[in-house]
């Protein structure tokens, strides 16, 4: 009720804001739409504009702060000035140094400036320069490219691989590859905006079923063979079911056996987003598929990305030979983008080499007991945090767009860097702080945040969990 009532307050304030700013005070240009743009579509709805301009910009100086160095355990930062409207935002000159990072999808620490994947990447900008300035098709397709390939393929225990010059580019163009006019795409209600836009481009249906919602997925799979195209009542070409493997707003691992279960019952195709899981989930970081310990050959599209675990850029799709070769032939990304630099090639190619040693094992490890640590210790403070108990994504609930704002700069202010999100990228209400764990962070590092992390929720009252209740009552021990 405390938390409706302040969004409440916020919103009538910004509608008085704006009223008074178009018909009592010198008319505010960002108030209104201009006139020479009225023939444009909007970029947002009027809401979500309003809500942007009177609350998101007033904290803006938490958002695209300046890094100095390597995104690793410990970054420094550049502060930005705070400004009323948001709209003018320079730097103070001041740098906050050794903050420890809990927002980079640095899973398994590979984005360092030293050590054996560093140096790899530096002799293959001496050998084979920073860029290749083509294509697949024509003069980009480089020998380090097929190797990562090959190594991918191995890894993922799967007969094939391709790699891509950019993650979003892998999903928004290569699902038009997939499916077209006459298919169907059943996508989960989180996806990814690169999963959503690729389903748009294709020109297929598309049905959304709520989040990790297998009940939900299995009324629309039975209704839409059932009933078929919605004018002529045919049956689709094909159904395909989108879901990610780790959700990087929710921090939840998908029902992968049950999404299984349901395409073998219902003879549709899974196309499965591992970007965050990939690398961060499973004894040997393959994935969920390795995380619920399920054959990879049962799905029908693996695809990921090097941007989070592997410490660079780009993503791939892999599975049987016949599905890549047609990617190879078909994929607007590999004939119209520029193919992966080939340092940061070697960089996801190195990683990918110790992930599969003895060395790449202690990471996992330290990584998986780093999260348990992480989401146990933050239960019990009494915060409100979303997701599975595995998952290296951890979002805490803060509610309001003002306690993001708050909570970042308290944050740094301790040493810490965190990230912040709120509307229109999450649910009105639901604002939130998504912790990304690593296991470059020593257990000191995430028992001393975990500290400035109760202090902050005991100031800003986020201490909201049924258990810190029973913890008080002495119902609980902690």
């Amino acid at each position: 009720v405390r938390n409706h009532i302040a969004m409440a307050i916020v919103l009538l304030f910004g509608w008085l804001r704006d009223f008074l700013n178009e018909h009592v005070f010198t008319p505010e240009p960002s108030a209104h739409e201009q006139e020479d743009l009225k023939d444009f579509v909007p970029l947002y709805t009027t809401f979500e504009r309003f809500f942007v301009r009177n609350v998101i910009e007033r904290g803006y100086d938490v958002l695209h702060r300046p890094v100095c160095t390597v995104p690793g355990a410990v970054i420094d930062i550049r502060e930005r000035k705070f400004s009323s409207s948001g709209k003018f935002l320079g730097l103070t000159g001041k740098v906050f140094r050794n903050v420890v990072n809990l927002g980079s999808y640095n899973y398994l620490g590979f984005a360092q400036n030293e050590g054996v994947c560093a140096d790899a990447a530096v002799k293959a900008v001496a050998e084979l320069g920073t860029g290749v300035c083509s294509n697949r098709f024509e003069v980009g397709n480089y020998e380090i490219h097929s190797k990562l390939e090959r190594k991918m393929a191995e890894f993922l225990g799967v007969e094939d691989c391709m790699t891509f010059g950019m993650g979003f580019a892998t999903n928004s163009m290569n699902i038009p590859c997939l499916v077209g006019k006459g298919c169907l795409v059943i996508s989960d209600a989180c996806n990814h905006a690169s999963l959503a836009i690729g389903c748009k481009i294709s020109g297929a249906t598309i049905r959304v079923f709520k989040h990790n919602d297998m009940k939900d997925l299995e009324k629309i799979l039975r209704h839409s063979i059932v009933e078929g195209h919605p004018r002529t009542y045919r049956s689709w070409k094909k159904i395909l079911i989108i879901v990610e493997g780790i959700y990087s707003m929710e921090g939840t691992i998908v029902n992968l056996p049950e999404v299984i279960r349901l395409k073998k019952k219902y003879k549709a195709y899974v196309y499965l987003d591992e970007a965050h899981s990939i690398g961060s989930l499973g004894s040997r970081a393959r994935g969920v598929t390795d995380y619920f310990d399920i054959d990879p050959t049962e799905i029908d599209v693996l695809m990921g990305t090097f941007t989070k675990s592997f410490g660079a850029s780009g993503g791939y799709i892999a599975g049987r030979r016949e599905l890549v070769e047609h990617l190879r032939l078909n994929s607007h990304s590999a004939c119209y983008g520029v193919s992966m630099s080939p340092p940061v090639a070697q960089q996801a190619l190195s990683s990918l080499n110790v992930i599969m040693s003895e060395e790449g094992k202690e990471r996992i490890t330290q990584l998986a007991a780093n999260t348990r640590l992480f989401r146990e210790k933050l239960r019990t403070f009494g915060f409100i945090v979303y997701g599975h108990e595995d998952s290296p994504v951890v979002p805490l609930l803060a509610y309001l767009p003002s306690h993001i704002a708050c909570f970042s700069r308290e944050m740094l202010a301790r040493g810490y860097g965190v990230v912040v999100a709120g509307f229109p990228s999450t649910p009105l209400g639901e604002s939130r702080v998504r912790f990304c764990i690593s296991s470059a962070l020593s257990k000191q590092q995430i028992l001393d945040a975990l500290e400035a992390i109760s202090d902050i929720g005991d100031i800003m009252r986020l201490k909201i969990s049924a258990k810190q209740i029973l913890y008080k009552f002495g119902k609980l021990k902690k």
